[in-house]
């Protein structure tokens, strides 16, 4: 297989007991609706969450995205793989999701599971780091949280730890997920916890097989890209799970509203060992009116009248010299 297919999804905020975020929001029935919602989503290869899977970093939080995330990827032959963000806490993260990359039975061992994807990632109170070989592809996770802070950043011995996992590629290349984007962000409440030092990161990147970043924290949908001095890798933010942030604030605001958010991602190998093509796919959980629902019948003779015909797609081959008689 060359192309991987992911949900990413990110800044789930859950809390272990009935507490609501920011006194509105019902995070883990927010979740419950997002997994709902992508119910006829199909097969998947990786299941990502890019940080703050936890709100208020208790054990019980991480029970729960691991019971409800574990679920809906198994049923779709997916493999699950978190990352820590500013919210979550690296004890209680440790203790139920052990390095962020579980297997699919739960169990939390490093090794090779019976998906046949290899993992391993570091031990101890530090960071947490870890890595998953996926069917040709290198998922990797690194911990840009700082503990009882907002901001974001990689120390020197994190960035060594990921120049020594990036040394050799992988047979179709890397995705790096960090839950700080290290590009800058767009609304005010973002400028300051922000990735710190997201040069450092990109000379780690320089000779790498790296081929797409997935982050969040920011809570908004963003494409983007980290320049290595050789070439730009493309960064991808998933709007969050638990509110959207409204970009469309006036100057100076920072406004969320109710609804969630994430991607369904294509990630294609190419012979070319450093680039990819990557489809990313925004997906948006419906929240207000309903303008319409169209059932298939509907789609079907709308689509016969408005789409393109076959005498149309002739003209068009001719005018640019494909047709030739």
């Amino acid at each position: 297989m060359n192309m991987l297919r992911i949900l990413h999804l990110s800044d789930t905020h859950l809390n272990g007991d009935s507490t609501l975020h920011s006194g509105v929001v019902d995070t883990v029935a927010n979740l419950r609706a997002v997994l709902a919602e992508l119910a006829h989503i199909g097969q998947l290869d990786l299941l990502v969450v890019s940080g703050d899977v936890s709100d208020d970093g208790s054990a019980e939080s991480y029970e729960l995205a691991r019971t409800l995330l574990l679920d809906f990827a198994r049923v779709r032959g997916a493999v699950v793989v978190l990352a820590m963000g500013n919210h979550d806490q690296r004890s209680a993260f440790r203790q139920v999701l052990g390095n962020g990359h579980p297997r699919a039975d739960g169990t939390l061992l490093n090794g090779t599971s019976e998906s046949g994807t290899e993992q391993k990632g570091n031990a101890g109170a530090g960071p947490i780091c870890g890595v998953t070989m996926l069917a040709g592809f290198r998922v990797i996770t690194v911990d840009s949280s700082v503990p009882g802070r907002t901001h974001g950043y990689l120390s020197p011995e994190q960035l060594h730890w990921l120049a020594g996992e990036l040394a050799e590629d992988a047979q179709n290349g890397s995705i790096l997920v960090i839950h700080h984007p290290p590009v800058e962000p767009v609304s005010p409440l973002h400028f300051g916890i922000e990735l710190q030092n997201p040069g450092d990161l990109a000379h780690v990147l320089a000779e790498s097989d790296v081929k797409l970043i997935l982050s969040g924290h920011y809570h908004h949908h963003l494409a983007d890209s980290i320049f290595t001095g050789e070439r730009h890798i493309p960064v991808v933010v998933a709007a969050a799970v638990v509110h959207t942030n409204d970009v469309l604030a006036p100057i100076g605001h920072e406004r969320a509203v109710t609804g969630s958010g994430g991607n369904v991602i294509e990630l294609w190998a190419t012979s070319a060992a450093k680039t990819a093509r990557v489809r990313v796919l925004p997906l948006a959980t419906r929240t207000g009116t309903e303008i319409f629902d169209l059932g298939p019948a509907e789609v079907a003779e709308i689509s016969g009248r408005i789409a393109i015909r076959d005498e149309e797609r002739l003209v068009m081959k001719i005018d640019s010299g494909e047709h030739n008689p």
